[in-house]
């Protein structure tokens, strides 16, 4: 169990002021989980990802699969 806190990071490519995510891939390595909340509110429900599937969703965007 990981006692490290998440930081939030948003994608440089987010600028646009739209619907977007945060992650906190901080914790990924030591918890197996990738966080993920509504970039515009802080305190909205946290979805963990298990890595697999972040790392899955991830490639389908890089290759326009998704």
């Amino acid at each position: 169990m990981t006692t490290e806190s998440p930081r939030w990071y948003k994608s440089s490519y987010s600028s646009n002021g739209g619907n977007c995510i945060e992650i906190a891939a901080n914790v990924a390595a030591t918890a197996g989980i990738v966080p993920v909340r509504d970039s515009k509110q802080s305190t909205s429900p946290i979805v963990n990802v298990s890595t697999d599937a972040f790392a899955a969703f991830v490639a389908g965007v890089r290759t326009g699969g998704i």
